[in-house]
């Protein structure tokens, strides 16, 4: 049973920085892709970055380029975002989702209907 459960989310003020966690268990990450999402409130869920398991390739959506980092700790079964330059534009629920890797989905890891897998979420609050 995959299980996927995010920490770390908290207030931070505007222009700094905030690393996120995603323990995960229930597969073999070499098997599977992860990503990384947020919805604020009144909009729809968003597609920020995703690792494949298979090579550690990584994805970005524009809107985070440059400001947010993906990072996978095999050994720890945990994969981090860490987010950087902070704006008031990025409060909302982050989660993170899991599903098992296979070359076509690489095209498509920042789609949520990709996933089959999702955690609780976890609040980033960012204050001016």
């Amino acid at each position: 049973q995959v299980q996927l459960v995010e920490s770390g989310g908290t207030l931070v003020q505007s222009g700094g920085s905030l690393r996120l966690s995603c323990a995960h268990s229930g597969f073999t990450m070499k098997y599977y892709a992860v990503g990384w999402f947020r919805q604020a409130p009144g909009k729809e869920r968003e597609g920020l970055s995703a690792i494949s398991g298979s090579d550690g390739s990584t994805y970005y959506a524009d809107s985070v380029k440059g400001r947010f980092a993906i990072s996978r700790d095999n050994a720890k079964n945990t994969v981090y975002l860490q987010m950087n330059s902070l704006k008031p534009a990025d409060p909302a629920v982050y989660y993170c989702a899991a599903r098992p890797w296979t070359i076509a989905a690489n095209s498509m890891l920042l789609f949520t209907a990709t996933y089959d897998n999702w955690g609780q979420g976890t609040q980033v609050t960012v204050s001016s």
